[in-house]
């Protein structure tokens, strides 16, 4: 049986499209410079060039210096190495929003941490975080934007209060999301800490970068090598560091752009499907703004649909998708970030999570808006029949 004719990729945020400029830069050292960085010869000094160079590049999009950029294999190990990182070398309390990331939120709660409340839309309750501050709290982890409905947070004011009320506490932010929408370097600037991932802004996946700003002291999560400082050792991914680079460049280069053609696109489809599906909601905004979201999210809740069947009618159909529900011991239950913003667990069981990428197109927002209000109606009757 022959698959369908069209196809629409709108799972962007679990992993965009790697930009050609970093498979251009990719190939060279997957194919005739095999040489490891940290060897003598001149092939090997050519690899440590090339990630010196990387290493310089990360640091102009990141607002850092290049001596503060740690390689890792990606988003998780950037964000274990900053909690697990502080709390091993410091004790003491972590501090972190209730809709961060799993590779944040588990850590934190493996090592007794408080988890802070956030509002409806997804950002975290400053009162709330006012109360877990006091001179036990050694690391506060905030990420500047959410993973399944993409809401922003106000890192300034959390910097601006850490320093006041915990000014021992080193900051974090899980920046993943965020480099391809947002001015990270900017908005990152008063942090200690901040974790990126290559494959959400068009690089590779299995490499990652953690800034850690000079004077913050951390366990190493990885020793034997002495690699980076001896923050992460290990051999370098060459291949997978140079073409990090190169999409980071692109993704700062073009950002303007993308912000502006891809909201545009995610507008018409959020404003599509809510007119077309009845009782639809978006979450994460208030009053129709989504300013407070970065541009390529577009998150419902689709009341009477069942987010599993959805995305099997949805891949059946073309379009690649997900939802803000994951599958723990065979039943489905709403997702952290949802339960924290207290979304009624009847509208979490039909989350779907649409996001777009720098590579997205008109035509990936024609074919959902024809076939997900379709799909809806479908399973709705089901749901409605004798």
């Amino acid at each position: 049986m022959s698959g369908p004719v069209s196809s629409a990729y709108l799972d962007h945020s679990a992993s965009t499209l790697m930009r050609p400029e970093a498979f251009e830069a990719m190939v060279p050292w997957l194919t005739d410079r095999p040489a490891n960085p940290s060897g003598a010869h001149r092939l090997a000094r050519e690899a440590r060039r090339a990630i010196d160079d990387a290493r310089e590049i990360m640091a102009i999009a990141l607002g850092a210096l290049p001596g503060e950029i740690v390689f890792t294999s990606g988003g998780t190990e950037a964000d274990n190495l900053a909690v697990f990182g502080v709390h091993d070398r410091r004790g003491g309390v972590v501090v972190c929003a209730a809709t961060e990331h799993h590779a944040v939120l588990e850590p934190t709660e493996s090592r007794g941490g408080r988890v802070v409340a956030v509002d409806g839309c997804g950002v975290i309750n400053l009162d709330a975080l006012a109360g877990a501050l006091d001179d036990e709290v050694t690391l506060v982890s905030v990420m500047v934007a959410n993973n399944e409905v993409g809401t922003v947070q106000p890192i300034a004011e959390v910097v601006e209060m850490v320093r006041r009320l915990a000014p021992a506490a080193t900051i974090h932010t899980d920046a993943v999301q965020a480099l391809t929408w947002l001015d990270v370097a900017a908005l990152a600037a008063g942090t200690d800490l901040v974790a990126v991932s290559a494959h959400k802004f068009g690089g590779p996946k299995g490499v990652g970068a953690l800034v850690v700003r000079d004077g913050v002291a951390l366990a190493p999560r990885q020793i034997g090598g002495g690699q980076e400082r001896e923050r992460r050792s290990g051999t370098q991914n060459v291949a997978g560091i140079v073409a990090m680079a190169s999409a980071a460049e692109a993704a700062v280069a073009t950002r303007s752009a993308t912000v502006e053609r891809v909201a545009r696109l995610r507008d018409r489809l959020a404003d599509g499907l809510l007119a077309a599906i009845p009782g639809a909601v978006e979450t994460g905004i208030t009053a129709g703004d989504r300013s407070p979201r970065i541009a390529g999210t577009c998150h419902l809740c689709l009341p009477e649909v069942e987010s599993e069947a959805l995305l099997f009618l949805l891949e059946e159909a073309g379009i690649s998708a997900s939802a803000a529900a994951s599958c723990a011991s065979g039943a489905m239950e709403p997702s952290h970030v949802l339960a924290a913003m207290g979304i009624p667990r009847h509208l979490a069981f039909g989350s779907l999570r649409l996001t777009l990428g720098w590579s997205s197109t008109d035509a990936d927002v024609d074919l959902a808006l024809a076939v997900i209000p379709a799909a809806a109606a479908q399973l709705r009757s089901y749901a409605v029949s004798p």
